[in-house]
């Protein structure tokens, strides 16, 4: 897929001089031009496209300089908006020299079959900057029209790595769907845009990837929502002051049941004397059908077995009969379906709409002393949870990840969950785009509802229930800041009103909405 806005800036009628030009004009100009930018600048010169002038600037400026100089003078000439797009093109490209290489360069033949080699990314990359230094010589060329604006903008808020504490990052993930802007910033390109060679570590559980972060053998970690809660405050663990940077996904879960009892199970009284699994004590998942099963009258410590099972095994568990029923992530419930074993009761956001599942997260330390490193990682970070936000990318999405490195998963599995068009296991086939989401603002609410649970079902003490200094480990601020930097449209407000399938949320007063639960419920 090439960069949108080069191939924008090459269709018909796109170029911001004002004049039409298809895409073969395009490349047939293109490929009559010189390959070396020493002579593709004499050439422009001689074509009275850069004034003699401008060539005094050879007294104070490096050769290389000079050619970008050059170059962007005619590319402009005397609209700043104009040569603004081209330099934020030639940006995206790692320089004008990169452009014009990978467009023009005599190598440039070897360079792509060695590409074609490795991996699409990387052959992704190379066509985009074909595509970009073709797009600049066009506009380099053509008519000005000074008081025609671009049609498109590029970002052009790339990390200049030579500021930042580190380069190398080890960041863990689980693989489930739920780490999806994780995973995608590695092949889009976006941690090497902000300056960033990240090994992605896959780890079998939410233990093993808290224990890892304490010990330092992580950089950064995907970790479920409730999880820096506690890490925090040291349930369960040694206290480690750890973060919420970015949501990494909404919704994403559900209550899947084996087979067997298709015919008993309608609501959460029938779930009573069943053995559930879930993914990890302080967990959404955990949180979200103890509240469920309550307002059946159900105690989730008494009236069921719940028992934590790491996700990659629930399917084995299920098929075999020893689970009857789990809220965990995706990919396992639609792999249950896919495989006979189990159907979907209810998707986790038919409990709470639009629910945080996971996060990416970092120690209070680490930030600390790495602060420039951590704003590029939370950048790449947020860009890749915007692409993940488009729905038309979502098919992509399933197509990358299903490898190996990755979630490891059949790609139709991971198409309907993606897309939301799937077989529910019922005989009815859904379509609920929502089914996962992504939208990185981490709300200081989500914190508030999910402490309130928490407190209720004894996994934190009610006079550590500091609500406001729990909603500071979310990051609301940092998100506020660098999304403004990319350019991403995001909340200016820390904290929204909740509504639940049984309730409403007002995290003005949670302590209030906690006692009114506990007062319906008995729980």
């Amino acid at each position: 897929m090439l960069d949108s806005t080069a191939t924008a800036i090459l269709d018909r009628n796109a170029c911001p001089c004002g004049q039409p030009h298809s895409t073969a004009d395009h490349w047939q100009f293109a490929n009559s031009m010189p390959t070396d930018p020493v002579d593709l600048t004499a050439d422009l010169a001689k074509m009275s496209l850069i004034k003699p002038e401008a060539f005094s600037l050879a007294d104070r400026i490096t050769v290389a300089e000079m050619r970008e100089a050059l170059f962007f003078k005619q590319a402009g000439r005397g609209n700043s908006r104009r040569e603004k797009l081209c330099r934020d093109l030639a940006a995206q490209a790692g320089g004008l020299s990169n452009a014009m290489a990978a467009a023009f360069g005599p190598q440039a033949g070897i360079f792509f079959g060695d590409v074609m080699r490795k991996n699409q990314f990387t052959r992704r990359r190379f066509l985009r900057n074909v595509s970009i230094g073709a797009a600049l010589v066009t506009l380099a060329s053509c008519g000005s029209n000074p008081d025609t604006p671009p049609e498109a903008t590029v970002d052009s808020s790339a990390v200049d790595g030579s500021n930042l504490e580190k380069t190398t990052l080890r960041v863990g993930f689980i693989p489930i769907t739920c780490a999806t802007p994780i995973l995608m910033a590695g092949p889009l390109g976006l941690y090497e845009k902000h300056g960033l060679e990240v090994e992605l570590v896959k780890l079998p559980s939410w233990a093993a990837v808290r224990d890892a972060m304490i010990a330092g053998e992580l950089d950064a970690s995907h970790l479920i929502a409730p999880m820096p809660i506690t890490m925090t405050l040291g349930l369960g663990s040694a206290p480690f002051d750890t973060r919420t940077v970015t949501i990494s996904n909404l919704n994403g879960n559900a209550i899947t049941v084996a087979n067997r009892h298709k015919e008993t199970v309608k609501g959460p009284a029938d779930f009573k004397g069943f053995r559930i699994a879930l993914p990890f004590p302080h967990s959404t998942h955990t949180l979200l059908l103890r509240y469920y099963l309550a307002t059946g009258g159900l105690n989730p410590d008494t009236d069921v077995q719940l028992d934590v099972v790491p996700p990659a095994d629930t399917v084995a568990q299920m098929a075999v009969g020893e689970l009857d029923a789990m809220l965990i992530a995706e990919p396992f419930n639609q792999r249950l379906v896919a495989e006979g074993a189990g159907y979907i009761h209810m998707l986790s956001k038919e409990i709470w709409p639009g629910h945080p599942c996971c996060i990416l997260s970092a120690g209070q330390e680490w930030i600390d002393t790495n602060p420039n490193t951590f704003d590029a990682m939370t950048k790449a970070v947020l860009e890749a949870s915007y692409f993940a936000k488009d729905k038309s990318n979502r098919p992509e999405i399933a197509q990358t990840l299903a490898s190996r490195q990755f979630l490891n998963q059949p790609e139709d599995v991971l198409q309907s969950i993606y897309t939301g068009k799937y077989d529910d296991g019922n005989g009815n086939t859904q379509d609920i785009p929502d089914r996962v989401d992504f939208d990185p603002y981490p709300w200081k609410s989500f914190a508030y509802w999910l402490t309130t649970q928490m407190v209720r079902w004894d996994y934190v003490p009610g006079d550590q229930a500091d609500y406001n200094a729990i909603g500071d480990l979310y990051l609301t601020e940092v998100v506020q800041r660098l999304g403004g930097e990319l350019g991403l449209d995001v909340p200016t407000d820390e904290l929204r009103s909740e509504n639940l399938l049984f309730d409403a949320f007002d995290p003005s007063d949670p302590d209030a909405y906690l006692n009114e639960q506990i007062e319906t419920y008995g729980v």
